[in-house]
């Protein structure tokens, strides 16, 4: 058989790997984290992590590992893993580079939106309102995030939507704690911008969406602001129990 034969012969035939355990740990830490569930500043055990995923401690280990090199974790020697506490700086960069991403988003969303796209934005935008009325933070912060990633999604777009997406969840992390804060007027923001994707106002949709994020960006820094407190926790000052050599 020709090598070429060959290479398509074992193209059906390669073998799905499993997700490996360390990065479905990962992941599902990670969500926590987006959650609010694990809080900045937080002291992470990795032998309560292990219990309350239901996985041995080893997983544990590695997904801190994989989470500190991401900078969700921060991982001190001697005194553990913490959940990694932003700083205004790091916030700032992130939601700037978000305006600047999502603006341009928009505006080629404008040009390219069919009716069925812009009928997903208005059931995405009626989502968000039912949860702001339910007072739902989790579907509030789900809904705003499918609703921003799906105007990228119609921007057709690759690589902004690879971009988009690599922000994404720490956009989420850091919408969390403000989306109450925002509430109806952030919605009310999204319903002009879907006018103006549908209107086909490329230039109005851009400028829409980049006054929308830098408003989220500057209730965000405003609530870091009124409670520095929650901005950067203050590590324990002390060191884990060692156990003792045994004999």
């Amino acid at each position: 058989m020709q090598s070429t034969e060959l290479a398509q012969d074992m193209l059906g035939r390669r073998i799905d790997r499993p997700v490996p355990l360390r990065e479905r740990v990962y992941e599902a830490m990670q969500e926590l984290i987006i959650s609010g569930n694990l809080a900045p500043g937080q002291h992470l055990v990795e032998s309560e992590l292990a219990e309350t995923l239901g996985v041995s401690r080893q997983p544990v280990r590695e997904a801190l590992q994989l989470l500190n090199s991401d900078g969700w974790v921060d991982l001190r020697p001697g005194y553990g893993a913490f959940v990694h506490a932003p700083t205004n700086q790091e916030v700032d960069q992130l939601l700037a580079v978000r305006s600047v991403l999502e603006g341009e988003s928009a505006r080629l969303a404008a040009q390219l939106a069919d009716a069925d796209g812009i009928a997903r934005l208005n059931e995405l935008c009626d989502e968000g309102e039912a949860a702001i009325a339910a007072d739902d933070i989790d579907r509030i912060v789900a809904a705003n995030a499918e609703l921003h990633r799906y105007v990228t999604e119609l921007s057709d777009n690759k690589v902004l939507l690879d971009f988009v997406s690599q922000v994404d969840r720490r956009v989420r992390w850091y919408y969390t704690p403000i989306a109450r804060q925002r509430g109806m007027d952030s919605w009310r923001e999204h319903r002009r911008l879907i006018d103006a994707i549908e209107r086909g106002d490329s230039e109005l949709a851009s400028t829409i969406m980049r006054e929308h994020t830098n408003r989220t960006r500057q209730s965000y820094l405003e609530q870091l602001q009124a409670n520095p407190k929650d901005e950067a926790p203050a590590v324990p000052m002390r060191r884990r129990r060692r156990t003792a050599p045994r004999d």
